[in-house]
């Protein structure tokens, strides 16, 4: 009953959410109020993703120190992955603020007591696996384009990467492969983390249902997509300390994406 329950969600039938339809304004709007959740307490959320700037920071000096130099900026990509994974508290705390409950960031633990923990955890696997095959599919094209061994410095890593035309090779495919990722990972978790912590609707019909808000709404979707991403990309600039600003705003900001994306009410 607990993998049953997984798949198909508290009522033991496969739901399907109403998905709404809407427009570039809604999108600018899901942001101004993720930054007014964010403003409310932010404080308490800066120190809740601070984890996320010093993890950054730990994985680029592993890699460099390593000789592993070319998995730096996979590693750096890979945030946009598994970053639905560690907004999840963030969706929480929204949540609670909307309902007019407590919003304290001690609250974002408060998402091991749902009920679709297990579709949550589920979704979450499979994230981290995708995370896993881009890394590897990176290594793998790395390997092919410019071979086994890695530089031993910056410099030699640089020259490679940008004086050669193996290396542009590089930069092409591999921005192609990371975007093609990214997009999956776009439409299958946009509205999945929030609706699971909304309603115990069960992996499968949150996915689905993310999917379909894709579908319905590509323009926003993706505009979504790419300020998420460039925002990211803003916050690593400071040695990855921007990150600590950009993931609460961004996470609160998700939760009235999935509003607006997703009807109050299901149909069966």
């Amino acid at each position: 009953m607990a993998a049953f329950h997984v798949m198909t969600g508290a009522s033991e039938s496969l739901a399907r959410p109403v998905v709404n339809r809407i427009g570039i304004a809604d999108v600018f709007d899901a942001l101004k109020r993720g930054y007014d959740d964010f403003m409310e307490k932010p404080s308490h959320y800066v120190f809740l993703c601070l984890m996320y700037p010093i993890a950054g920071v730990f994985l680029t000096l592993w890699t460099s120190g390593a000789n592993l130099l070319p998995m730096v900026f996979p590693l750096m990509a890979g945030f946009v992955l598994i970053g639905p994974i560690a907004a999840i508290g963030l969706y929480e705390i929204s949540r609670r603020r909307e309902a007019g409950l407590d919003a304290s960031w001690t609250h974002a633990l408060d998402v091991r007591h749902s009920p679709a923990l297990p579709s949550i955890v589920a979704v979450g696997l499979m994230l981290c696996g995708l995370f896993i095959v881009w890394l590897v599919t990176a290594q793998t094209l790395y390997s092919n384009l410019l071979g086994e061994v890695f530089p031993r410095s910056m410099g030699d890593f640089f020259r490679q990467v940008f004086g050669t035309s193996e290396g542009m090779q590089l930069i092409i495919w591999g921005n192609l492969i990371g975007f093609v990722f990214a997009l999956v990972v776009l439409a299958i978790t946009v509205i999945t983390f929030p609706l699971l912590l909304d309603r115990d609707v069960g992996a499968v019909a949150a996915v689905t249902a993310s999917i379909r808000a894709t579908i319905l709404n590509p323009v926003p979707v993706l505009l979504w997509g790419l300020i998420v991403a460039a925002m990211l990309v803003i916050g690593t600039i400071p040695i990855f300390a921007g990150l600590a600003l950009v993931i609460p705003i961004l996470g609160h900001a998700t939760w009235h994406l999935y509003r607006k994306l997703i009807a109050r009410e299901a149909t069966a």
